[in-house]
């Protein structure tokens, strides 16, 4: 055994939310990004700034900065654009009216209730009233009182409150403390804290960023997926029989995938300084085109799934899969002989652990599972050359199903792996730059051999199964992908004309991009909650329509029909999904 083998864990948080605003309005319709910031982007910046020798890589989605951006200009400005957040700008002895109580109603209980509503007496009984209320003939949004609904807003927004600020914050201890008849001062002292929390966010990880403690990676500009918009026949490579969308083709979509890459290298030079060394493509969604995209681009590195890694090795040799030891723990190198990237590959059972089953477990055994997990693969895996070992994971929804938003398990995974004689918490830039310049490493991969091995072939798929079956292949997700197309068909023809300014057609493209994201087609499917799919097909149809109006043209008839229909109860409410059926 080599005397410097160590076995190197690439931790990689992705943290995503699509664009919620109606760019015609500026209103955001959903209310999940500032929601997701003031829980869980503010949690686990916490515990890497409790934990200095804890490091990990976290993937920022440029549109979800830009959301968070804009969200710090609202409070700064003290003009609110969310119409939940506008609710704690109301004055004194100013009644609610119909609608907002409506709103309040509507969003305050959309809560994990075990994990976000039931922990709370004062929350559980609001949330009890209510139930007792629903079977009455008077409509609960004018049978309660305004107090109702301003401790219910209150307590929504103190649940998803970060278990970090509940233990830092006097004033969080203090409205918890309290309970209920909640003061307009009280609501007023709230707001300014959220509006500090949320204007925080990016400074807080650029901090880390700057100290080496994190790697900050980026993802294309608006999350679509790339594979799809070169080429709707790359699902064919792991769903062969799979139907796809009446258009042969996204149209331009080499220049559009283009667009989004290059936009999102801007974003991350502007926002942190440099360019990016690594790129999590959307969804863990790669292909030969799309990787060597990347690579054309100056992207050293990406990661996806442990399925595609399988399908490609298969692929590219025809031979069943050895022992998962032999193949899974090494970066690979796609190339075409001109350029390069180096690819990480998920290990989806740990992965999934984190994602789907710790939060079942006490924090203590949760962690030493994970971490005896590490052990046996050091122990499983080629004595002479040192393990990668990649988790991968959604950094902001799987917390809301641990006790205290995964605040235990954490710390205390943090701290175990900080101290581990044999695991060294590592990013991809920093395993990279090793397998490229080996003799010139220091620390931890002083006289280090990480094999890196190429990668052939690549079978296009995503980290979900493997497969792009999430986004295209049912008649709905087609469905949506054949709306795009057709909206795009009419963008390119505006755009080859005179009628738009420059400020117009750029506002048009910006729309347009909204539209490519991959969030509208994952949520399409009968699988999903009704009011998930509800929301997610009303927000889509949205976004096209206003493309049409930003392109001034008439809105298709067929933009007021519903696109796809939910009836499911999906783990973790549908926001995430296993590495493997």
């Amino acid at each position: 055994m080599t005397q410097n083998r160590k076995l190197f864990l690439n931790l990689y948080w992705h943290m995503h939310q699509p664009d919620y605003r109606d760019h015609l309005t500026g209103e955001f319709i959903l209310p999940w990004t500032y929601l997701h910031a003031i829980k869980d982007y503010t949690d686990m910046a916490y515990h890497l700034e409790q934990n200095p020798d804890a490091r990990a890589t976290f993937n920022f989605v440029p549109i979800l900065l830009e959301q968070l951006e804009d969200y710090t200009r609202q409070f700064a400005e003290g003009r609110m654009r969310d119409p939940l957040l506008a609710l704690f700008t109301v004055g004194e002895d100013v009644p609610l009216t119909a609608e907002q109580r409506k709103l309040i109603v509507e969003s305050c209980f959309k809560s994990n209730h075990t994990k976000l509503i039931a922990p709370f007496p004062a929350y559980s009984h609001l949330y009890e009233l209510f139930r007792m209320q629903a079977s009455s003939v008077v409509d609960a949004c004018e049978y309660f009182s305004d107090q109702y609904m301003w401790d219910l807003l209150m307590w929504y927004h103190l649940a998803w409150t970060g278990e970090s600020v509940r233990r830092e914050s006097e004033l969080v201890a203090r409205l918890m403390g309290k309970g209920s008849m909640f003061t307009v001062e009280e609501r007023n002292q709230y707001f300014v804290l959220l509006g500090e929390l949320v204007s925080g966010i990016i400074p807080r990880y650029r901090a880390l960023a700057e100290r080496g403690q994190i790697e900050i990676s980026s993802t294309p500009d608006y999350h679509p997926i790339l594979p799809l918009l070169l080429d709707f026949k790359s699902a064919h490579d792991t769903m062969p029989d799979a139907a796809l969308p009446q258009n042969e083709r996204y149209p331009g979509g080499l220049a559009r995938a283009q667009a989004h890459v290059d936009a999102a290298l801007e974003s991350h030079r502007q926002r942190f300084g440099h360019t990016p060394s690594g790129m999590w493509p959307a969804e863990g969604g790669v292909s030969q085109a799309a990787l060597l995209l990347l690579a054309e681009k100056g992207v050293k590195w990406a990661a996806t799934g442990e399925s595609v890694l399988g399908n490609s090795l298969y692929k590219a040799y025809q031979q069943a899969l050895p022992d998962q030891n032999q193949y899974l723990y090494k970066p690979y190198q796609v190339s075409d002989g001109t350029h390069a990237i180096t690819c990480f590959f998920r290990n989806d059972m740990l992965s999934d652990k984190i994602g789907f089953e710790y939060s079942k477990w006490y924090a203590e055994d949760a962690v030493k599972d994970f971490v005896q997990e590490l052990e046996r693969i050091y122990a499983s895996t080629n004595p002479d050359i040192s393990p990668v070992v990649s988790v991968i994971l959604d950094g902001e929804n799987a917390w809301e199903y641990y006790p205290y938003n995964a605040y235990y398990f954490l710390s205390q995974l943090y701290a175990k792996l900080a101290e581990h004689p044999n695991i060294v918490l590592a990013t991809p830039g920093e395993i990279t730059a090793h397998c490229e310049n080996a003799q010139a490493s220091e620390g931890d991969f002083a006289g280090v051999e990480i094999k890196v091995e190429p990668l052939p072939a690549v079978a296009a798929g995503s980290w979900v199964y493997g497969t792009f079956s999430t986004w295209i292949g049912s008649p709905d997700k087609n469905r949506g992908w054949d709306l795009l197309c057709e909206a795009k068909k009419n963008y390119d023809l505006v755009m080859a004309g005179t009628k738009l300014t420059d400020r117009e057609r750029a506002q048009a493209t910006r729309q347009l991009a909204d539209c490519e994201g991959s969030d509208w087609f994952w949520w399409f499917g009968d699988y999903n909650s009704a009011q998930s799919v509800a929301s997610f097909d009303s927000l889509y149809r949205r976004n096209l329509t206003n493309l049409y109006r930003l392109l001034k043209l008439p809105i298709p008839k067929v933009l007021d029909s519903v696109i796809s229909v939910g009836a499911g109860n999906p783990e973790a409410g549908g926001a995430m999904r296993r590495g493997q059926e």
